[in-house]
């Protein structure tokens, strides 16, 4: 028994000395760290201190990371954005005279024609026999008439036979006449020189006036054509710039306004404007355009990207990076704006020439902020 309380009182005393070295190891671990701590604070308020005494203190004033452009004066052009068509000037569908069976068609899809030429003709038996059998007729009339007016220039006969054979006569050229107008009616002819872009008729076909028959276009006189809103008519006119787009065949025409419509639509409240361009065989009629009229421009002035101007209570403002002393710091500028085009602004006052307006980072900026330069 006595073995077994002497060796509990051993363990006892073993473990007890043990748990007083761990406390003390930890103890004195702990007393480093503190005087560690202790050390390096002592340095971040030496660093503070002096950071603050050179104005860079990074809790005070924290530096933004910006971009920024200097200003400087420049040509601003605004312009009117439409969507319009390539036309030509003589453009035409032409249709027959009157109805009838066609019988002949002189040309085809891309023949050339010339202003008067035949295209085709319309069944027209029954009036040449008309034609024919009147001519007949007119040979005994035109007879009749000089021998009646033989005999009344001789005082032979009586004037009631002379008028008769005259009104026979004059009635029968009267007839043929308009048989050859009827004639005529039946041939259908170019109004103008130009390019035959389609043929409706068949022969044996029936047509009549008002169906569509053959188309003719004159490439020589094209042009460009779009309806622009009546808010633009003080805007634009004829001799402006304008730049035509045609995205489906990547090209730039440089070109001016050459008519400009004294009428404003009521049902679209638009007018028209025309520019006319040069014959090129890229262009054809119906084709998409992108018409780009420039009805603002200025030498010389100052332009900013758009979203720079920001706005507030007080009005619209850009930020701009300026040098105090040694730092750069951000500084509100109130600006007035003009026109807008193509993401750029022009700025009618508020900025000089060499302003430097930050165009990155400047969401988050605030007056007085120092910066620096990404």
């Amino acid at each position: 028994m006595k073995k077994a309380l002497l060796f509990i009182s051993a363990t006892i005393l073993f473990v007890s000395c043990g748990n007083k070295g761990n406390i003390d190891k930890k103890q004195a671990q702990l007393e480093k760290l503190k005087k560690q701590q202790s050390e390096l604070a002592a340095k971040i308020k030496d660093l503070e201190a002096s950071i603050l005494a050179e104005g860079k203190n990074t809790d005070l004033t924290k530096y933004k990371n910006i971009l920024f452009t200097e200003v400087k004066p420049q040509e601003f052009i605004h312009f009117i954005d439409i969507q319009g068509k390539i036309d030509a000037d003589e453009n035409i569908t032409i249709s027959a005279k009157m109805p009838g069976n066609v019988s002949k068609i002189y040309v085809k899809t891309g023949k050339q024609v010339k202003t008067g030429e035949l295209l085709a003709e319309l069944d027209n038996a029954t009036i040449v026999a008309g034609i024919d059998e009147l001519k007949t007729g007119m040979a005994l009339a035109n007879t009749l008439y000089e021998k009646q007016k033989s005999l009344w220039e001789q005082k032979i006969g009586t004037e009631v036979q002379y008028l008769q054979a005259k009104t026979q006569k004059e009635s029968l050229d009267k007839k043929l006449a308009s048989l050859y107008e009827q004639l005529e009616m039946t041939k259908i002819k170019s109004p103008i020189n130009g390019i035959i872009d389609d043929v409706m008729l068949r022969i044996g076909q029936t047509t009549a006036p008002g169906a569509p028959a053959i188309r003719i276009v004159n490439m020589s006189t094209l042009k460009a054509k779009a309806d622009i809103a009546e808010s633009y008519a003080s805007r634009v006119k004829e001799g402006n710039d304008v730049t035509i787009v045609l995205p489906d065949i990547n090209k730039e025409i440089k070109a001016h306004v050459t008519y400009s419509g004294k009428v404003i639509n009521p049902l679209t409240r638009s007018f028209t404007v025309e520019v006319a361009l040069e014959s090129n065989q890229d262009l054809h009629p119906n084709m998409m355009a992108i018409v780009k009229i420039a009805d603002y421009r200025k030498e010389n002035t100052i332009v900013v990207p758009i979203n720079t101007v920001q706005n507030s209570e007080e009005g619209q403002f850009v930020m701009i990076a300026v040098n105090q002393g040694n730092k750069l710091i951000a500084e509100r500028r109130k600006v007035q704006v003009g026109l807008s085009y193509n993401g750029n602004i022009e700025i009618l006052s508020g900025l000089d020439p060499a302003d430097k307006v930050i165009t990155t980072g400047y969401q988050e900026l605030n007056q007085g902020d120092a910066l620096v330069t990404k």
